[in-house]
């Protein structure tokens, strides 16, 4: 310890004074200098480093708990339990940016439409993918007004299958989203729930008439119970608090950018999602085809 503290302070005493007043030999703390680390104090360095390596490719998003998951998982990586990974963190002030309490929000529903039943009931698990798929709209803000951003979610893999943005509301931007999830997952459609809120949009005659047409089920939300569709709401409270939100959009253009380098490079293939067993949906995708093919 005193050899540490005059290591600390060499820049701010004479080395051969303190060691006169801390009863120390020059010789003595000159070889402490150049004595190889011990195997425990090799180890914490390590944790550290791999800590910040993690939390940093993150993008400052993981907490303790999903940083000491990789660090498990990867084994190029020194593994720490994840009380460990949480003292480094404090000691090195890294901490998730995302603090705020997950609120959902609700959407006022079109009282001239009559919706459909709320099949979906709150289970949130399906059997396999293109089985169940929820979708909702957000509201993004930039510099030239509100951005309108329409999701479709499929609940296997917390999945986003497709997406699309727009400067409008109006039920173009929703079916524009589901005709990119169709082209992407070619689904059983026969065998497929789309479960959503009372929105305008997705009560619309288009909409509706798509739906029936692809021979989908279609599910609604409960008059102001937003919990119905949790699991959307959730993913877009992990958008804008994990990502929009520290950024500013000139326009739809810089929205639409950044929306997809939030989803397609990040969400999709690199986010370890706590509800996967700390996998990404692509993985988990994955997985499953390889569990299938066994």
């Amino acid at each position: 310890m005193k050899y540490a503290w005059i290591k600390q302070h060499r820049d701010s005493f004479p080395i051969q004074t303190m060691c006169r007043v801390m009863l120390v030999s020059r010789s003595g703390y000159y070889a402490w200098c150049v004595r190889e680390p011990s195997a425990r104090k090799q180890r914490t360095n390590k944790i550290r480093a791999d800590v910040q390596r993690v939390h940093a490719s993150s993008k400052q998003i993981y907490g303790s708990y999903k940083v000491a998951e990789l660090m498990q998982a990867d084994a190029q990586l020194e593994s720490a339990s994840r009380n460990t990974v949480a003292k480094a963190m404090r000691e090195m002030g890294l901490k998730s940016k995302v603090h705020k309490r997950f609120t959902p929000t609700t959407t006022v529903a079109d009282p001239t439409k009559v919706p459909a039943p709320n099949l979906l009931d709150q289970v949130f698990e399906a059997e396999g993918p293109n089985r169940k798929w929820v979708t909702d709209i957000t509201y993004l803000p930039s510099a030239n007004g509100w951005i309108y951003l329409a999701v479709v979610l499929d609940l296997f893999s917390r999945k986003v299958v497709g997406w699309s943005i727009s400067e409008s509301l109006a039920t173009p931007l929703v079916e524009d989203a589901l005709r990119q999830a169709i082209a992407n997952r070619r689904p059983d459609t026969a065998n497929l729930l789309h479960h959503s809120d009372r929105g305008c949009q997705y009560t619309s005659s288009e909409y509706q008439r798509t739906l029936k047409t692809l021979g989908i089920t279609c599910s609604m939300s409960r008059t102001g119970c937003c919990y119905d569709n949790a699991v959307m709401e959730r993913f877009f409270w992990s958008l804008k608090h994990e990502w929009t939100k520290f950024e500013s959009f000139a326009d739809i253009n810089d929205a639409r950018t950044s929306v997809f380098e939030y989803i397609e490079t990040f969400y999709n293939s690199t986010r370890i999602h706590q509800t996967l067993g700390y996998r990404t949906p692509n993985q988990f995708e994955v997985d499953h085809e390889q569990s299938l093919a066994l």
